[in-house]
């Protein structure tokens, strides 16, 4: 079933943000940015975790989240050990929300308009997905590019 195959997908995906985030030698790199890469894996996870808590855990889950989306791109350097915090966070609650969402909702037209016109459930479900996907992807390589000891 989706719901669950999507809660195996998040669940994993943001276990993989928090090693990425673990496996930084120096912390301090998790903030920076060079060149024409504009956002940092620190950013990059604070946005995940208010993507997530807003589209899934909010608006599915019922669990109350405010989120401020610019702080998600402007705030730095919030300790490595609290990002981790707030990513695992996350993870239990995306997972306790697709856990709960009943398979006919995934059907129903999500709640919110998210682009320019209404999707379904299921549609924004796989968004979300892939989205974080993509963002892993970002931390994974911005680690491997910036956080290097120089010879």
């Amino acid at each position: 079933m989706l719901p669950d195959t999507l809660r195996l997908l998040f669940r994993r995906d943001l276990n993989r943000v928090q090693q990425e985030l673990t496996q930084y030698r120096d912390e301090e790199t998790i903030w920076q940015v060079e060149k024409a890469i504009a956002n940092s894996a620190g950013n990059l996870s604070l946005h995940l975790v208010g993507n997530l808590r807003t589209y899934i855990g909010a608006e599915l889950g019922g669990v109350a989240y405010t989120r401020h989306r610019e702080l998600e791109f402007s705030l730095k350097n919030v300790p490595r050990q609290e990002l981790l915090e707030k990513v695992a966070e996350t993870r239990d609650i995306v997972d306790e929300s697709l856990r709960a969402l009943p398979p006919e909702r995934l059907a129903q037209e999500y709640p919110l308009l998210v682009f320019e016109q209404k999707t379904s459930t299921e549609y924004l479900l796989v968004h979300l997905a892939t989205h974080l996907a993509y963002h892993l992807g970002q931390i994974n390589y911005h680690r491997r590019l910036l956080d290097f000891t120089a010879p």
